[in-house]
């Protein structure tokens, strides 16, 4: 683990805080880009605009539950997400923004998709991933101790990737 200090205080670094600020958090960049999609340029720099925006992109109820996530994570703070989105700030920045404000933002991730991946890169995932991967298919994998394990059970159930 690394240490950053600011004077007195020393703040640790861990790997995921390093993982999540370097990954691409491409749920908040969707949702912000089909927010900025829905405005015409020169509304961009209006606050009251960019919040109206917000306000009805995620009151849509056709929304997909990640998207909703992220909804739910940056209603409360419109006015922090507005303001670097009207001075034009690229979609990336704003949602590592965001993600100072509120952290949760970076624990929505879009599922990996396994279906049409060969056996070998399902091999190179790790055990949490597997489980990941199960937990999204409503299967689970009972007595699984080793890796192997799971991955046979990733293999066996890749037909119900697409059902969800």
């Amino acid at each position: 683990m690394k240490y950053y200090s600011s004077n007195i205080f020393l703040y640790p670094v861990t790997e995921t805080s390093i993982f999540c600020i370097h990954s691409l958090l491409l749920v908040c960049i969707k949702v912000i880009q089909d927010i900025r999609d829905m405005l015409d340029k020169e509304d961009w720099s209006k606050k009251p605009m960019v919040e109206e925006a917000m306000a009805k992109y995620c009151a849509n109820k056709e929304l997909p539950p990640r998207e909703k996530k992220v909804c739910y994570y940056i209603d409360p703070i419109k006015r922090d997400v507005a303001q670097p989105f009207s001075t034009g700030m690229p979609v990336d920045k704003v949602c590592k923004r965001i993600n100072q404000k509120n952290a949760e933002v970076c624990g929505v991730k879009f599922p990996i998709k396994s279906a049409a991946m060969p056996k070998e890169d399902i091999a190179k995932l790790r055990v949490k991933a597997l489980k990941k991967i199960l937990a999204d298919r409503g299967v689970e994998c009972k007595n699984c101790v080793e890796k192997s394990e799971y991955v046979n059970r990733v293999i066996e159930t890749a037909h119900l990737d697409g059902e969800l």
